[in-house]
């Protein structure tokens, strides 16, 4: 079968449920990485774990559809060369299963904050209502993150309410910033006031840093590998240096790929208004000092290996880290077997990262 006939049936097939995951072009060699991986029902130390991704996407037609070709392309747009593909939910479950993975909160990147806001509402209102049916339909493999119209705010609570009120939505999936506005600014008060309202987690996934493309050119696929966690980065040290996290104590954020390069800098943001005093404006007294907001934060554990995941506990706590594999973007084919192989982590610990603290975040049936 040519390529094009074997893209267009696999479109074809995903297209009866709605829903497009991005495969990112896996090869042969990726796919026969993955033979020696844990597989489910995971345990530790005897004991049933249910696995719980926090870090998954999605993306549907439908919403594509409302910005046209270029809607298509921002939603399924080709990652370095590699051919997307479009998997329909046997497929995903059979993903699901070989990576040890019960169950995926699903999100979708925010692809609409520069766009007007009642299309870019239309978006958001389409998505929220497809991830609710889709999530409903097959409860005990998935729950989401709800959509937001950030560049709205006033709309953004709305949706958030509806969200997770009406439609059963764990939270909100949000980008790094919006518009080149940080989430630390005031207009955006009002939300993290409804989530924190709400209980539920901001799932921050960002979107890179288009200011710096120029330097990020050249090999090593930069505006992802470092302009990605660099985005992560900044929107946390905004939100603790202009004490958005003291304004809401009780604001519940994820940070995707282990929060950026902040939990392994964090002794030197205690030194920054030491050190810089004029940087440091007098009407932000900070109620503690920065490293400290890590422990009020919840991370994810993409960062490869037993020993990253060694210091990021150190720096946060075991208990304020949460599973993720970034799938179907092949970062990490294996989630599981990295957690189970950290030597530093107690079982207990390693459990809760799998899936417990998780089930408790989004209160998820055992």
């Amino acid at each position: 079968m040519s390529s094009r006939r074997h893209f267009l049936k696999a479109g074809a097939a995903a297209a009866a449920t709605g829903i497009v995951f991005c495969s990112c072009g896996l090869s042969k060699s990726a796919h026969a990485q993955q033979d020696s991986r844990a597989k489910l029902p995971v345990t530790v130390n005897g004991k049933r774990v249910k696995t719980v991704d926090v870090h998954a996407h999605c993306h549907f037609r439908e919403a594509g559809a409302l910005l046209g070709e270029e809607g298509f392309k921002l939603q399924v747009s080709a990652i370095n060369g590699a051919t997307e593909t479009y998997i329909d939910l046997s497929q995903r479950l059979a993903a699901m299963d070989a990576q040890a993975v019960d169950m995926e909160i699903l999100s979708i990147n925010p692809f609409w904050y520069n766009r007007e806001r009642d299309v870019a509402a239309q978006i958001v209102k389409l998505q929220n209502e497809k991830l609710a049916e889709f999530c409903a339909a097959n409860s005990t493999r998935f729950a989401a993150f709800a959509s937001l119209t950030l560049q709205a705010p006033d709309r953004a609570v709305q949706e958030l309410e509806t969200a997770v009120r009406k439609q059963g939505l764990k939270g909100a999936a949000i980008g790094g910033s919006v518009n080149g506005v940080d989430f630390s600014d005031q207009k955006f008060h009002p939300v993290w006031a409804k989530a924190e309202e709400l209980g539920v987690p901001l799932f921050i996934h960002p979107r890179g840093i288009p200011e710096l493309n120029k330097r990020f050119a050249g090999n090593g696929w930069l505006d992802n590998t470092i302009g990605n966690p660099l985005d992560t980065t900044i929107a946390l040290s905004h939100l603790i240096f202009e004490g958005t996290l003291d304004r809401f104590p009780g604001l519940k954020v994820i940070a995707a790929h282990g929060g950026g390069y902040l939990p392994s800098y964090a002794d030197r943001s205690d030194h920054a208004c030491m050190v810089g005093p004029k940087g440091c404006t007098a009407d932000v007294k900070l109620k503690k000092r920065p490293s400290e907001y890590l422990k009020q934060i919840y991370f994810d554990s993409l960062v490869f290996t037993p020993e990253a995941i060694r210091h990021l506990a150190a720096q946060v706590g075991a208990g304020q880290i949460v599973l993720g594999s970034d799938y179907p973007y092949p970062w990490q084919l294996n989630p599981v077997d990295h957690i189970l192989a950290s030597a530093s982590l107690s079982d207990e610990e390693k459990a809760d990262i799998l899936g417990r603290t998780a089930a408790k975040l989004f209160n998820l049936e055992a």
